[in-house]
């Protein structure tokens, strides 16, 4: 962040406290101090789902379709059966016929949900769901009927990967890979609120009841695990309270050439005495037979979530969304002198003192960004219009410069930060495109550098966005011209009009 008084100014990309965050202060112009984090994030190469391990053999795989067509989610006339896809796992694809766009291909009853009503009423461990978070609930669920020989789930289980590429489970030399990025502290910020959650877990519930739980099966790895099954295979609108794994509907991979916003869950009911719920998916486009019915996992994630949540990046150039990205955040610093006009006109207009943007590659910078630096650098001679006079108009004047001092600010925190940032990478842009070049490369390799690259990017893009807006600072109209301007006492060349000196 930047602020009149010591604002900092960090690169960070995760709601969790980041416990390896590399900070560094700079004095930029008029004392204004900048703090710059750098967190480190990760990533992965696949194009399409959630496992990237191969999924169960075909014994276990015939298991659970003999499974789903015994509940009636499949038949001999269903559009879509689960298939091993080359690189990609399990899959839908469609059977026996074309799909047409928008068309139904699955309905999955509740009944056959791992969800968290029905953990929480669950004969055995519901009394203990009561009070834990929906998450943690559904972890514990799937763990103990993980641990249950004669579970009502077991074909479904026995489908689901052992080991996932998400940058959650990689090794410390897999990690090095991606020193400098926002990735890698975001792995840290999910290790410590997945490990402290365990924890919680452990002392109020697992521990003390050792006769309903094995603690073989409710390992820290095995509970990272879980985490990780759930947030590689839930879509909205199944979120929240109605968290849930969903058998059959959780194999469908994603589509990184469909240009649609997100996922083709859908959520429906039928009948009255008794009602019953399913979830729909919907093909979001016509599908050949014999070919995957797929969906978008979310067309606004940057490569680095998708990394963590599914354990793949795109970097195709047939791909329609753009990946490469950095998430900067600005905050409007408490020792600020300002701190509460400030707020203040931060939230009159919905923001907050903390807030995140995500620069994309080749795009124009986020709405917002630029007047919200400028009202964090507001101060000495600017900071009149902070005053409760201009409180319904300062933010339609920081759309635009408010003074040279203030702009000079902005941009020289904006372009340290970006240095101190890009600083932190081990390898150069060069080096990584040389290297995404190179045939021999292993898939979480390639996805470790597809993310430096990608923030790199991004990075670059800001750096010069800001060096060019301050070699133009003499060039640009400030408040003050503006003001004269508007009452007529400037001409078209910028120059004060003559009358004003008569008299």
């Amino acid at each position: 962040m930047v602020g009149a008084t010591g604002s900092p100014l960090p690169f960070c990309c995760l709601p969790f406290t980041c416990t390896r965050a590399l900070r560094q202060r700079l004095y930029v112009g008029n004392g204004i101090l900048a703090v710059v984090a750098v967190r480190p994030v990760c990533s992965s190469l696949s194009s399409s789902t959630l496992a990237q391990a191969p999924i169960g053999n075909d014994s276990q795989l015939q298991s659970f379709k003999a499974w789903l067509t015994q509940r009636g989610v499949l038949s001999n006339s269903s559009s879509v059966r689960p298939q091993q896809v080359e690189s990609q796992g399990l899959g839908l694809v469609a059977s026996g016929r074309p799909i047409a766009q928008g068309e139904e291909v699955l309905n999955v009853p509740q009944e056959l949900w791992m969800s968290v009503a029905a953990a929480r009423s669950h004969p055995d461990i519901g009394p203990f769901c009561t009070n834990l978070r929906p998450w943690v609930t559904l972890a514990l669920f799937l763990l103990f009927e993980k641990g249950m020989p004669s579970s009502p789930w077991r074909s479904y289980i026995d489908i689901l990967p052992h080991t996932l590429d998400s940058p959650l489970f990689w090794s410390d030399e897999e990690l090095a890979q991606i020193e400098g990025t926002q990735l890698l502290g975001s792995i840290s910020g999910y290790h410590q609120h997945v490990y402290n959650e365990y924890t919680q877990l452990m002392e109020d519930v697992i521990t003390p009841n050792p006769q309903l739980f094995d603690q073989s099966m409710f390992t820290r790895e095995a509970f990272l695990w879980a985490f990780g099954i759930l947030r590689s295979r839930t879509f909205p609108p199944l979120t929240g309270d109605d968290l849930a794994l969903v058998p059959l509907a959780d194999l469908v991979n994603h589509g990184m050439v469909l240009n649609m916003e997100g996922p083709s869950w859908e959520k429906k009911s039928s009948g009255f005495f008794p009602r019953r719920e399913y979830l729909t998916l919907r093909a979001p486009v016509a599908v050949k037979e014999g070919e995957q019915v797929v969906m978008q996992y979310g067309k606004k994630k940057g490569n680095g979530q998708l990394a963590l949540d599914y354990g793949f990046v795109e970097c195709s150039p047939r791909t329609t969304a753009v990946r490469d990205c950095f998430t900067l955040t600005l905050e409007i610093s408490e020792s600020d002198r300002f701190f509460g006009d400030k707020i203040d006109i931060a939230e009159f207009n919905g923001l907050s003192s903390t807030v995140y943007f995500d620069l994309v590659h080749e795009q124009e910078l986020p709405d917002n960004m630029l007047p919200f630096l400028r009202l964090i650098a507001l101060g000495g001679a600017d900071a009149f219009l902070l005053e409760a006079l201009f409180r319904n108009t300062v933010w339609e004047h920081l759309q635009l410069p408010v003074s040279r001092e203030n702009e000079e600010a902005v941009c020289k925190a904006v372009l340290d930060g970006c240095r101190f940032a890009l600083a932190a990478y081990p390898t150069t842009m060069d080096e990584d495109l040389n290297l995404l070049s190179r045939g021999d490369l292993s898939s979480r390799l390639k996805m470790a550098v597809a993310i430096r690259l990608g923030e790199k990017k991004a990075l670059e893009e800001l750096q010069l966005s800001f060096e060019t807006r301050l070699a133009e600072l003499d060039r640009l109209e400030y408040y003050a011209a503006r003001r004269l301007r508007g009452l007529g006492l400037l001409d078209d060349r910028g120059d004060l009009t003559p009358w004003v000196f008569e008299g």
